[in-house]
């Protein structure tokens, strides 16, 4: 005896309970419906690898950053043995005149965290200010904010970047980290103006507007809300670039004279050649927690790419269904 589903669904339609068959063939299909739904369900637990293995480096060096000052008081204090490998009292060596490497990388943290947090957060500002809001109010906010974007875009940004700070007297971690994020404000921007004009042109925006909301209403309740992933991307991305950026300047010296992070480090292994010497425990450290916090901020970049980038996600889901077993798609 077969019956349709909706028969199944009431068997008061056909008249009589189905047989014990059906009932069992219909119970299987649904068992597999949900080991189905578990795998996928783990397959996208398993896609967010990338945010969740860069937010727990973030994580780790913002508690280092945090426990820096409470732990490591003073960590230029030098003694009498200069430029000794690492060992069970010094864990990274010791420099030239006997400063502990490690207790310097400790302290470095949190100049360079600090750093990347204050130019991220005025990067992201400063791109809402004249990309979300000259785009959103239109006519000459949108051309005048559209001309200091582009000014500010044309301009070179490393050697923008060396003259402000050689010029700048008293510099310290978070000047440093202004004028970084002033000269790289402007690439955000323009990424911000364009999807700004992309969202205020949809119908949920033009019915906002039908309804008499106000304009900072629309803003937002219509308009960040679509724009947060790009948002956060880019205070990701800032962050990364300002502590590579610094990195740079401290290596050059222009860095914050009385400051302590991981370019100054390099920098002062550099003056006393340390790579000549063969003291790689000199310059190892701090090399490598740039490049760790920078491959953590690039996970979650990428990480907040895919869901946010359709062309990225399409791009995934055909790769991984080209790659899939047969058994798993049967």
């Amino acid at each position: 005896m077969s019956f349709t589903q909706q028969e199944l669904a009431d068997p008061e339609l056909s008249g009589s309970e189905p047989d014990a068959d059906d009932a069992a063939a219909a119970r299987t299909g649904f068992l597999r419906a949900a080991g189905r739904s578990r795998r996928a369900d783990r397959r996208r637990t398993s896609r967010g690898w990338k945010f969740w293995v860069g937010i727990a480096i973030c994580v780790f060096f913002a508690l280092v950053a945090l426990t820096a000052p409470l732990l490591v008081p003073n960590p230029n204090q030098s003694s009498l043995v200069g430029l000794q490998p690492p060992s069970a009292e010094h864990w990274f060596g010791t420099t030239n005149i006997g400063q502990d490497v490690f207790a310097q990388v400790y302290a470095g943290t949190t100049g360079s965290v600090v750093i990347g947090v204050v130019a991220g957060a005025i990067t992201v500002v400063l791109s809402m200010l004249f990309g979300i809001g000259g785009a959103f109010l239109g006519g000459f906010w949108d051309n005048l904010s559209s001309l200091i974007s582009n000014v500010f875009l044309v301009i070179p940004g490393l050697p923008l970047l060396i003259i402000v700070t050689d010029y700048v007297e008293s510099r310290d971690i978070v000047v440093i980290a202004v004028v970084i994020a002033l000269v790289s404000w402007a690439g955000a921007a323009r990424v911000l103006r364009a999807q700004t004009l992309s969202v205020r042109s949809r119908d949920y925006v033009d019915a906002a507007r039908v309804a008499s909301e106000s304009n900072w209403r629309i803003m937002l309740r219509e308009i960040l809300p679509n724009l947060m992933p790009i948002i956060a991307s880019q205070f990701v991305f800032g962050a990364l670039g300002a502590i590579l950026a610094e990195a740079g300047l401290s290596f050059l010296g222009l860095g914050a004279p009385g400051g302590k992070s991981w370019g100054s480090i390099l920098f002062f292994a550099q003056n006393a050649q340390a790579i000549t010497l063969g003291a790689w425990w000199w310059f190892v450290p701090p090399g490598l927690c740039i490049a760790i916090l920078g491959a953590a901020l690039g996970l979650i970049n990428f990480s907040i790419d895919e869901r946010i980038n359709p062309r990225l996600r399409t791009a995934a889901i055909a790769k991984r269904s080209r790659t899939a077993p047969k058994g798993a798609a049967a």
